[in-house]
């Protein structure tokens, strides 16, 4: 999610969405894995201070029990969306009409390779901002749920960076109007 997220920033999540409120094009959603995402890249546990902090932070709720479960990417896609990606234009679409993605890292492209996606009932479409460096839905195509996620994995979505204090920063939504119609 470089640059908008880096590594070790710590934010704060919502559980307003999905319930009670929608999810929409544009947010960023903390999720647990649907299976596989995060083979291989589990890091070892903190020791010594770091651990304690851990637990004070657990203690307190600002960090879940299952902190290591979870991914942080942008929602590109909702159910009945059919998320595209022409690579000449380096243009994502959704449902036909091109996404302005000013989030994406400087130096990356939007799309490199020719995908097309029709996005399930019940599930999302989700993307890195560091496109050239995220194993998003496109990486997991193959697997069950063509790398679409499912809606009860969503664990909210986060609405700002609070840790280290200079990375303070709201998380806005980019489309807070974007709703192009499904296709036909």
């Amino acid at each position: 999610m470089e640059d908008t997220l880096q590594v070790k920033d710590r934010i704060l999540v919502t559980k307003w969405r999905p319930d009670p409120f929608e999810l929409r094009r544009g947010d960023i959603v903390v999720f647990k894995d649907p299976g596989g995402w995060l083979a291989g890249t589990l890091t070892a546990p903190p020791v010594g201070a770091a651990a304690l902090w851990n637990e004070v932070l657990t203690f307190t709720g600002l960090l879940p029990d299952d902190a290591g479960e979870h991914l942080v990417k942008r929602v590109i896609g909702l159910p009945g969306d059919h998320v595209s990606c022409d690579p000449a234009e380096d243009l994502v679409r959704v449902n036909g009409e091109a996404l302005t993605e000013p989030y994406i890292k400087p130096g990356t492209q939007s799309c490199t390779s020719e995908w097309a996606v029709d996005v399930p009932e019940g599930r999302l479409w989700v993307m890195g901002d560091n496109r050239s460096n995220s194993a998003d839905s496109r990486a997991h195509m193959g697997d069950p749920g063509g790398g679409t996620i499912p809606f009860d994995n969503v664990v909210g979505t986060a609405f700002v960076v609070v840790w280290p204090l200079p990375h303070w920063a709201g998380l806005g939504n980019p489309y807070p109007d974007f709703d192009p119609a499904p296709q036909q």
